[in-house]
């Protein structure tokens, strides 16, 4: 199955936004004042396919209405809550009533405007939502690429890219200490861990095997000690960058 392509950022970094409307007259109203303003839109006339642009593009505010011919706007709001996504949404919608707003916004809208609204309007509260997406929106985590990696689908260890040759309860002892990077691990856990309950060896079968896994690791980080000996408690594995 080929990969998912990649979310496509507006051009010249404009603000992106993807307006669900079904009316062809607010649309092009909402598309026009909010493009003079530099602002990337995207019109969808039905939820599936904001859908499929949402899956497509990256968008700093969602614009939505609530009733839609395929559904009802506030339940995709939900999904996408529910779905972790923090993007801003303002809904745009003819029920006006104190009910209808609180529901929405207790549905995971940030703002709600009623119809009709002035475009002046529309813009502030566009460039307001804007101002709280750039500013919240998470970043993701910079994941540190280790030298020293497991790969569990070929039962094999590698630094750089290059696979060591262990034993078999050499390389479980490896991937039972790099699950827990840091954390000091008796040797009763790692019996119980690789060898199993019932089996007859002792705390000598995991010192040999640290021993021998030690200095396999050292020939390929000379200058890194990344098993840690904790006396009276166990073992802790640094991860090598």
């Amino acid at each position: 199955m080929p990969s998912p392509a990649p979310l496509q950022p507006a051009p010249g970094g404009a603000p992106r936004l993807l307006l669900l409307e079904d009316d062809p007259a607010i649309a092009r109203t909402v598309c026009y004042a909010l493009e003079r303003e530099g602002i990337a839109v995207t019109h969808s006339l039905l939820i599936a396919d904001a859908r499929e642009q949402w899956s497509l593009q990256r968008f700093d505010v969602l614009l939505m209405d609530v009733g839609l011919p395929d559904g009802n706007g506030l339940d995709w709001c939900r999904e996408l809550r529910a779905a972790g996504s923090f993007v801003p949404v303002l809904v745009l919608s003819a029920r006006g009533e104190e009910m209808d707003r609180v529901l929405g916004l207790e549905l995971g809208a940030d703002d709600y405007l009623c119809k009709p609204f002035s475009p002046r309007e529309l813009l502030a509260r566009t460039r307001a939502l804007l101002r709280r997406s750039r500013q919240f929106q998470p970043q993701a985590p910079v994941q540190p690429a280790y030298s020293l990696q497991i790969d569990e689908q070929g039962q094999r260890a590698l630094i750089h890219a290059t696979a060591l040759d262990l034993t078999r309860r050499e390389y479980q002892l490896l991937q039972c200490l790099m699950e827990r990077p840091g954390r000091i691990l008796s040797r009763d856990f790692l019996l119980e861990q690789i060898w199993g309950l019932d089996s007859e060896s002792t705390d000598r079968t995991v010192d040999t095997h640290v021993k021998t896994l030690r200095a396999k690791l050292r020939e390929h980080l000379p200058t890194q000690e990344v098993i840690t000996t904790h006396r009276g408690l166990g073992y802790s594995l640094s991860l090598p960058a």
